[in-house]
């Protein structure tokens, strides 16, 4: 019994679709098939019902599905136990977390078990695509995550900042709440961009926003307008930097979260220590 034969499987049963799962682990739609057929004659059950619309674990399914998973962590921790003197780890990052990258990546070289950070800059969506194509060992996000087939663990919060430009009224003041600003001056990144992000800020306005493309669009629509704003996080500003605009905290103060996002199969040691190396520290 081979564990890719079991990754075939698990991805399969968390998908539900054989042609989802080809796609999850970036292979031909057929070799899914064989491998899970093949699992199936060597354990002489049926783990899938297939019809031309659907596919549903049998209770034998079930009940493999949770051994499935047990066995690949299994084999995952002892990839961790064997201790290779500096084991790479493949982190999906974003724009704006340098300094909490740079802290937490120093944190993972220090380690017991110390390795090799490799970061990897990507979108958000595709983040969360390549570490369930076992492309990244973990990621990194802002706001909440609803993808199926991954581990969220909180690990961070950064305050919100309203975003204004050095021509606006309010520019100068020390704080402002979301009712300082105008409503209908709202710009937001659009959803598709970064849908964790975009939902964790239209979760801590009471108003919606316009959105109009990437953070860098947004920006600059903003130092553009006068009236104009937006609601970023602190960290990602830091990282941005520009003379025509001011990033004023909101009181009471906002927040958005942080979370560190791995496999369901990565040992809850390695989890740990990631989120030890993003977690706040004081």
């Amino acid at each position: 019994m081979e564990l890719r034969s079991l990754q075939y499987f698990v991805t399969v049963a968390e998908e539900l679709h054989f042609g989802r799962a080809a796609e999850r682990l970036n292979i031909a739609q057929p070799a899914v098939s064989q491998q899970v057929a093949r699992l199936e004659r060597e354990l002489g059950v049926r783990l899938l019902d297939r019809s031309p619309r659907r596919v549903s674990l049998t209770p034998s399914g079930l009940r493999v599905l949770d051994a499935a998973r047990a066995t690949l962590a299994a084999a995952a921790r002892v990839r961790v136990v064997a201790g290779e003197p500096a084991a790479r780890v493949r982190i999906g990052v974003a724009t704006g977390l340098t300094a909490r990258v740079e802290r937490g990546a120093a944190f993972l070289r220090g380690a017991q078990r110390r390795t090799a950070p490799v970061l990897v800059d990507l979108p958000t969506p595709q983040r969360l695509d390549a570490l369930r194509d076992g492309e990244l060992d973990v990621a990194l996000v802002r706001g909440p995550v609803t993808e199926p087939g991954v581990r969220v663990v909180r690990a961070w919060s950064e305050p919100l900042c309203a975003v204004v430009s050095d021509h606006n009224p309010i520019s100068g003041r020390a704080t402002v709440t979301p009712s300082d600003l105008d409503p209908d001056a709202l710009r937001l990144p659009s959803r598709d961009i970064d849908p964790p992000l975009y939902d964790a800020i239209t979760s801590a306005l009471p108003q919606p926003g316009r959105p109009v493309g990437s953070v860098l669009n947004v920006l600059i629509e903003v130092g553009a307008d006068d009236r104009a704003w937006t609601a970023l996080p602190a960290e990602l500003l830091a990282g941005l930097g520009s003379h025509r605009l001011r990033a004023i905290p909101f009181d009471p103060p906002l927040t958005v979260d942080g979370h560190v996002v791995a496999s369901l199969n990565t040992p809850d040691l390695c989890i740990g220590t990631f989120v030890s190396a993003f977690a706040d520290h004081d």
